[in-house]
């Protein structure tokens, strides 16, 4: 985590117990966390094949399902401050979790055995960038305590990618992107 996540100003202040960011209304960026995990791992299957079997049980998991499990001290209040936010604001939350996870799931599909390691690059080099984006937008809403909404112009990039990944996935041939 950047030294600036653990910087404080009017807005937000730091989490010692996760090492998380929490906007002042209580909402939490550790949720995103989740995706992080499903991010590197993509990145480096390419690199190490062995990955791909701890993708198989990623899962989506939605920001009160994930502090509802979670040990963190500050569980509660993060659950308790997304309630708190406007319906349709949550809605659009919601909107772009759902394509993190529809982009992470079928990206994880694409990287499933006989996936060999060129294609694993491919999948990378496709997801990446459109799963960052998303995040970067699911943070900002979690930082600014729901009040930044996400633009629905990423995740409707985000499907573009997801339908070119299913377009192209292959379970006998592997990958084949057309750029």
């Amino acid at each position: 985590m950047s030294t600036a996540a653990h910087m404080t100003d009017d807005r937000t202040r730091p989490d010692s117990a996760a090492g998380g960011r929490r906007a002042a209304d209580g909402l939490s960026n550790d949720y995103l966390n989740h995706f992080n995990e499903v991010l590197m791992l993509v990145e480096i299957a390419a690199d190490a094949p062995e990955i791909v079997a701890d993708l198989q049980d990623w899962r989506p998991v939605s920001y009160p399902e994930y502090f509802a499990a979670s040990n963190l001290r500050h569980a509660p209040e993060a659950g308790a401050a997304y309630d708190r936010v406007a319906v349709d604001r949550r809605a659009a939350f919601e909107e772009l979790v759902h394509a993190m996870d529809r982009l992470a799931m079928t990206a994880i599909r694409a990287l499933r055995p006989p996936c060999e390691a060129e294609d694993a690059g491919l999948v990378a080099e496709v997801t990446a960038p459109a799963l960052r984006a998303l995040i970067a937008q699911a943070g900002a809403f979690l930082n600014s305590g729901g009040r930044d909404i996400p633009d629905s112009t990423e995740i409707e990039e985000a499907q573009l990618v997801i339908d070119r990944l299913l377009a192209h996935v292959n379970a006998d041939d592997g990958v084949q992107l057309i750029t």
